[in-house]
């Protein structure tokens, strides 16, 4: 398809269609292209009510962007938008049915209620109070229109009514929260005595025979998978600043220009940092009234700050210049004279006051001293303004041309090779897994095109292709024998070593002595919780899975790795207390209530669900 679109992209009838698209865009704007032939079209119908196509890629889109923004470096190529599309019509559909349930119950929202709704919700706010203009902006950045924002709200606000109302009348024995926390606090008395893998080693044994019957019986566990030697061009931010020079004249006045800056000015502050709490306005105000009443601010610090480690020092926090603190304590800071005590200022961390207690300026340094970084910065300044064009101009001429020498001459780069590459990645830049799942394209790999030039990092973007590809292959014996020789060795390890644990068991269940069994001793537990961790998690596993034991009696059971076989006598098992009135029993029970609400919902969800007559085109 990609050949086709190259091929008749430069055709006459291809300017006529871009042409009569240009003038209905400029006339009647993108409705006349998507809703113009036909009126709204739908892409499916619930109970007789269409859902739109303007409103399912709305929300395509919006749902792409927000994946986007949950990636550390944002990157397209990596959403399986058939995946977005067919979970957000799932979710319209879904809607759709809440929102039919709804009206049938009659509930619904009058334009007074939606006003109230609107005003106070904090994102239309501002300096706390509603501001039409941040409402129609925060809307259409929605992609979204006023009318159909509030719409929106009517029908999702008494959607979650309903939700709200069942979720909330669940609930949660008290009996079944007893029961629970008793066998959560439950301990266990124990032993353990182990078995090393040194004991079975006559016992294990792995030939050449073995390795051979293994690899043949396996043959599928043993493929090279599929690999592509690639080259490729990368254009990044910092190789191009490396290629601008800089001249001693451009230095000069660049650092006159950032004479201002280059003079640092560093404050020394001390706070006292309180909860934001309940009682926040009380404590601040009585320590404010304290040091009017002449206390001292290090005392203070020492006797209210919940920063312990400077309240040990008065609160002295030491000298620091702009961007270190939070924005907000910043801004008071640099707001001071010396000596002087801020209002309170509250940030992520709590509440503060903030004390000057001294300021120092730093002389600007000599040119001679900062020269290379002054250098890089202005050369670094000037490659960001030719990034953008050169991404542009490598992005097209990557996209027409049959090799990238002729792209990389062009912008005075260089054709790096990879090889080994598989559909799981290689060495950067071929850990990026947009870039690899273009590179198996059959495009690239079969047509012979170069891949899209793909953004792998800040201000650093490839263009690849493929120079050679290699199918998956069956790996020779002689390359993994070794490997399969360690499996083989590790399986009969463990398979001894629980033979002999088995075996141990037995005995001890038969009435025999540990001494007549094993060279070893019993380990004793008493009380372990399950979140013990001396005797380790596997073991742990084992004693909270046996059996309660009859009174004078053990029950028994193994843990075993590659390493060793553990053999656990479990001994007796306590109850766990149970606080009916406690902080913990009340958590649990509203957690418990809460789940089985979730529950009871996501059933009448698939209950309308299933009740639905669903079209979709």
């Amino acid at each position: 398809m990609l050949q086709d679109i190259r091929e008749n992209a430069q055709g006459t009838i291809a300017k006529i269609i871009i042409g009569l698209l240009i003038v209905s865009l400029s006339i009647w704007g993108m409705d006349a292209i998507i809703g113009g032939f036909s009126g709204e079209p739908e892409v499916a119908t619930v109970n007789g009510e269409d859902i739109t196509e303007r409103e399912f890629l709305r929300l395509v889109q919006m749902e792409s962007q927000r994946r986007l923004s949950r990636m550390e470096t944002p990157d397209p190529s990596l959403l399986n938008d058939d995946q977005i599309r067919r979970e957000v019509l799932e979710s319209l559909i879904q809607q759709q049915v809440l929102i039919q349930d709804a009206d049938s119950q009659g509930l619904a929202l009058t334009d007074a209620d939606i006003d109230a709704l609107i005003t106070q919700m904090p994102q239309f706010q501002v300096d706390g109070q509603f501001n039409r203009d941040r409402f129609v902006s925060t809307v259409r950045n929605m992609g979204m229109g006023v009318r159909e924002f509030r719409e929106a709200m009517r029908k999702q606000y008494v959607v979650n009514q309903i939700r709200a109302g069942i979720v909330q009348s669940g609930v949660a024995a008290d009996e079944n929260v007893a029961q629970l926390l008793r066998i959560q606090n439950q301990t266990r008395d124990f032993r353990v005595v182990t078995v090393p893998e040194s004991a079975v080693a006559d016992e294990v044994e792995v030939t050449d025979e073995d390795v051979e019957s293994f690899y043949q019986a396996n043959s599928s566990a043993f493929q090279q998978p599929e690999q592509v030697d690639a080259a490729y061009i990368t254009l990044s931010l910092g190789a191009l600043a490396d290629t601008i020079e800089v001249s001693d004249e451009e230095l000069q006045t660049y650092y006159e220009q950032r004479a201002s800056e280059l003079a640092r000015e560093e404050r020394r502050a001390a706070h006292i940092l309180i909860e934001d709490g309940e009682n926040a306005d009380e404590t601040m105000a009585k320590i404010q009234q304290e040091l009017a009443d002449g206390a001292s601010f290090a005392d203070l610090a020492e006797e209210y700050s919940v920063d312990t480690v400077s309240a040990r020092e008065g609160g002295d926090l030491g000298f620091a210049g702009r961007g270190v603190y939070d924005q907000a304590f910043e801004q008071a800071l640099f707001a001071l004279e010396e000596g002087e005590v801020s209002e309170p200022v509250e940030t992520s961390f709590g509440v503060h006051l903030i004390k000057l207690e001294e300021v120092r300026r730093s002389d600007v340094p000599a040119l001679a001293d900062i020269a290379d970084q002054l250098r890089n910065e202005l050369a670094r300044d000037r490659a960001e303004e030719r990034f953008a064009e050169y991404r542009t101009k490598l992005a097209d001429s990557a996209y027409s041309a049959d090799d990238l020498a002729g792209p990389a001459e062009e912008l005075g780069l260089e054709v790096r090779e990879a090889k080994g590459i598989t559909r799981d990645g290689g060495m950067a830049p071929f850990d990026h897994q947009g870039l690899v799942r273009q590179l198996f394209s059959a495009d690239v790999v079969e047509d012979g095109y170069n891949t899209e030039l793909i953004d792998v990092g800040d201000n650093v973007s490839v263009v690849a292709r493929v120079r050679e590809y290699r199918e998956a292959q069956q790996l020779p014996l002689e390359q993994v024998a070794g490997d399969v020789r360690a499996r083989l060795l590790a399986e009969r390890t463990r398979a001894a070593l629980r033979g002999r644990a088995e075996a141990i068991i037995a005995g001890l269940e038969a009435g025999q002595s540990l001494d007549e069994l094993v060279e070893g001793e019993w380990v004793s537990y008493e009380a372990a919780s399950r979140n013990n961790q001396e005797a380790g998690a596997d073991v742990m596993g084992t004693v909270f899975s046996l059996a309660r034991p009859a009174e004078g009696e053990a029950s028994y059971g193994h843990a075993v790795t590659p390493s060793r076989a553990a053999i656990v006598a479990l001994d007796a098992v306590n109850e766990g207390e149970v606080d009916d009135g406690g902080a913990e029993f009340g958590q649990l029970s509203q957690f418990l209530a809460s789940l089985e609400g979730q529950r009871e919902y996501g059933a009448y969800q698939q209950l309308l669900r299933n009740r639905a007559e669903v079209e979709r085109p």
